[in-house]
């Protein structure tokens, strides 16, 4: 999760013409499944959260995270540091490096340091400016000036480009309807464990198993999902949903030391036994990713101890990060709608239950002893 060895040393491209050919050669090198980003930084501003945000949009992401954060300083380092760890990236080139402040470019020193990647910096000057020089004292870092070899460190070697994972055009408005999400917003209220708790893989007693979902299907829900949001607790809330078929409140009580990467294992926690009890669910490798990038992100973020997953406060904004990838549980008919046509109406089974125990005549209703 973080790194224990040393960074690799900084790359110094220096492009005295401003020559476009550096330009594009560095976007044109830009491929995220690859591994690799170009970070062009917008235009007019000097802000440490700006090219946060910048970073964020290259990973292809929405710049802002939902929710509310303590002190109101939006994490949006911490998230990009998070989603460059578990996709993985592994380089990282920033055009323009003439223009950082101190600030910034220590702030991308720091974020190279925490993942390991392969920074190079560009500068189109003849010479590396005060702030620019100031701030690599700190760093190990070497300058050329040589195309061939800027472009080895914009590419890396070899040059191998994978073949392209995106959702085909006329599959992105479609809804999928997953039985799994009937729970996701359950009146069940289930509490993290306080002592030390390592459950057994689930045994589905008290309910069925989620369906899995198909290749094409999981394909899909990872590519919507990575576009939508750039908060790592709530994608990895929508991404866990479908596998362990929880609830909110359940998701609520994974903790970072619930998620073993290793094990492709997510813990969560029912004492009460709401459901089947505290148990482990298997995570399908299309969710790893969520998991290993909410995970970073929460240990940067609050530490141990805080939600892994999103926590029952966020439920409004996780509902909403679900209808943005058009996942919804089974739909009522049109007769039985409560709200208005087009709307999700997740509640549906909820209020089934409710309405069937409502119906049961009271003469059945045993009556307690004393």
């Amino acid at each position: 999760m973080f790194l224990a060895s040393r960074p690799p040393s900084v790359t110094v491209v220096i492009d005295p013409g401003d020559d476009v050919i550096h330009t594009h050669t560095a976007l044109a090198a830009h491929h995220p499944p690859s591994g690799r980003i170009t970070l062009h930084p917008g235009p007019g501003t000097t802000s440490e959260t700006g090219l946060a945000h910048d970073l964020l949009a290259a990973l292809g992401k929405p710049p802002l995270l939902p929710g509310r954060f303590p002190a109101g300083r939006q994490p949006a380092w911490e998230a990009a540091a998070a989603w460059m760890t578990a996709l993985p990236v592994t380089r990282l080139t920033v055009l323009r490096a003439h223009r950082l402040t101190t600030r910034r470019t220590m702030r991308l020193l720091q974020l190279q340091t925490l993942t390991g990647i392969h920074l190079t910096l560009v500068c189109h000057r003849p010479y590396l400016p005060a702030a620019l020089h100031q701030a690599l004292q700190t760093a190990d870092y070497s300058v050329t000036a040589d195309f061939d070899a800027a472009r080895r460190h914009y590419y890396g070697t070899p040059i191998a480009e994978p073949p392209p994972a995106d959702e085909p055009a006329g599959l992105t408005g479609r809804w999928l309807t997953l039985p799994a999400l009937d729970r996701l917003v359950s009146y069940d209220s289930p509490r993290p464990c306080t002592d030390p708790c390592s459950p057994p893989l689930i045994v589905w007693r008290h309910r069925p198993p989620p369906v899995p979902l198909t290749a094409p299907t999981a394909q899909r829900v990872a590519h919507r999902l990575h576009a939508a949001t750039a908060h790592p607790r709530l994608a990895a809330a929508v991404a866990a949903a479908p596998f362990t078929g929880a609830s909110l409140q359940q998701l609520a009580t994974a903790r970072p030391r619930d998620y073993d990467d290793a094990a492709a294992t997510l813990a969560l926690h029912d004492r009460a036994r709401y459901t089947d009890g505290c148990a482990a669910y298997p995570v399908p490798p299309w969710a790893g990713v969520f998991l290993r990038a909410a995970a970073c992100f929460t240990r940067l973020v609050s530490g141990e101890d805080q939600e892994l997953l999103a926590a029952p406060g966020d439920r409004g904004h996780l509902l909403r990060v679900a209808e943005t990838v058009r996942l919804r549980p089974p739909q009522p008919p049109a007769a039985c709608r409560k709200g208005p046509v087009g709307r999700v109406e997740w509640d549906w089974r909820e209020r089934q239950e409710a309405e069937r125990c409502e119906a049961v005549p009271t003469s059945r209703v045993r009556p307690s002893r004393r």
